[in-house]
């Protein structure tokens, strides 16, 4: 398990990176996740399907970040917790790069709570819990 989740988040953070520098292959992306997913943040709680449309939002979401100035997004640690066999919470300390035209670049660490699920030795997230983004990012004077 523990090998197939690091590979995993090795691509996320592969593709989320290509992604910020074009539009990105949005059907790489999502084969990062399963078939339907559940997210949760202080925003409420959503479920949704990987689909077009998923697919469609994410490439938004990545036009966002890019105008937001972000530059980079790297992993500083993945702690796996086990659940059985086939499941686990992986915890994912991130470090997020945003270029400044007026400042330095503006670094900012979080973290993202994955549900993890391996299914035929692949490992792919369906769900996610966060903190508020939007507050962390106006905080740092970003967005």
């Amino acid at each position: 398990m523990e090998n197939a989740v690091r590979t995993l988040f090795e691509r996320y953070e592969s593709f989320f990176n290509r992604s910020l520098g074009d539009d990105g292959d949005m059907d790489e992306v999502a084969s990062l996740y399963a078939s339907d997913f559940i997210a949760a943040s202080p925003a409420g709680v959503m479920t949704g399907k990987n689909d077009d449309q998923l697919k469609q939002v994410m490439k938004q979401g990545y036009a966002r970040y890019r105008a937001i100035g972000t530059k980079e997004m790297r992993i500083r640690d993945v702690r796996i917790s086990p659940i059985d066999d086939h499941h686990c919470l992986t915890h994912v300390a991130w470090t997020a790069t945003y270029a400044r035209e007026d400042r330095p670049d503006t670094v900012i660490d979080f973290d993202v709570h994955y549900l993890v699920q391996k299914l035929n030795g692949e490992a792919k997230v369906f769900g996610w819990v966060s903190g508020d983004e939007q507050a962390l990012l106006r905080k740092h004077g970003i967005g």
